[in-house]
């Protein structure tokens, strides 16, 4: 799938290369669920406004069924997006939840909102993604909101080369993704290739812009015009530039690719709270203690 590399007036654009790749980190968080790390760790610790992208896959229950108990967040968005398995989400808003194969969850913990997110299964594969997107200063005392998407309201494109792209936020061709009003306008779609076939997707210019890969491999430009391999469990992060392109080699490819306006802001975080002081982080965990980050508790 390409799209026109040109504007209206024929200047060429510039095509985003890689300036760094990344492998994520395994980690145990919540009750003990076993996780891969692939942004927020010691090796990329944010691409502004992404804080975190975790990676959660296992077919082995011990992995993964205790999951999240209720903790409390402020300051950023949570988004969870599922491909195989069942979670089961509720918050101190009143909003309850199961999260199926294919579906997401954009939660905006905002001024504050104490939330659990608990697989609701027993057994079987389990297989998901979170990501943490900040707000910006002026956003992060905002009402929690809570926007569940079911797997039947994410558009699907398939084109003729035979790429099947899902939009869960932000624009691809004519399609729009289902996620509204999000403060970063987000690019967040899931992309599989066929063998050696090619996908180019605009980029909004200044955003910033990663792919990780979920299977397979594919093929990237780097600085140096050479093509670089990322693998599955392989990050890259793209410097400057109008479009991305992402080739697949001998065997399908599926990626995640992420683009979102920067905010350019002091960012403060500790445990479940991202702010942009150390005095605001020392606040909500206050108010966490009083009882006072949210009226009422799941």
């Amino acid at each position: 799938m390409r799209e026109n590399q040109q504007t209206q007036n024929s200047s060429p654009l510039k095509k985003r290369k890689v300036i760094k790749m990344a492998q994520g980190k395994e980690v145990i968080e919540g009750a003990g669920v076993r996780l891969k790390r692939v942004i927020g760790n010691n090796e990329l610790e944010d691409v502004d406004p992404f804080l975190l992208l975790d990676e959660f896959r296992s077919d082995k229950p011990d992995d993964y069924i205790a999951g999240f108990p209720t903790h409390p967040h402020r300051g950023f968005e949570t988004v969870t997006y599922m491909i195989e398995g069942f979670m089961e989400h509720k918050d101190s808003t009143g909003r309850s939840g199961v999260l199926k194969p294919g579906g997401a969850q954009w939660m905006t913990a905002g001024s504050g909102i104490l939330h659990s997110e608990i697989p609701k299964q027993k057994e079987g594969f389990l297989w998901g993604f979170q990501l943490w997107v900040n707000l910006p200063a002026d956003k992060k005392m905002t009402d929690p909101r809570y926007q569940n998407i079911e797997p039947e309201d994410i558009p699907e494109l398939r084109t003729d080369d035979g790429v099947v792209i899902k939009v869960i936020a932000g624009k691809v061709s004519d399609t729009t993704g289902p996620v509204t009003g999000i403060e970063t306008d987000p690019l967040y779609i899931d992309v599989t290739l066929p063998p050696k076939c090619v996908f180019t997707q605009k980029v909004q210019k200044g955003h910033s812009a990663i792919v990780y890969m979920i299977d397979g491999a594919g093929l990237l430009d780097d600085e140096n015009n050479m093509k670089v391999g990322a693998m599955t469990g392989s990050l890259a992060l793209f410097g400057e530039g109008d479009y991305i392109d992402v080739s697949a080699v001998d065997k399908p490819a599926r990626f995640l690719m992420l683009s979102a306006r920067p905010l350019n802001e002091p960012v403060t975080r500790y445990g479940p709270f991202v702010m942009n002081t150390k005095d605001q982080i020392e606040k909500a965990f206050d108010d966490y203690r009083s009882g006072k980050l949210v009226s009422a508790t799941p």
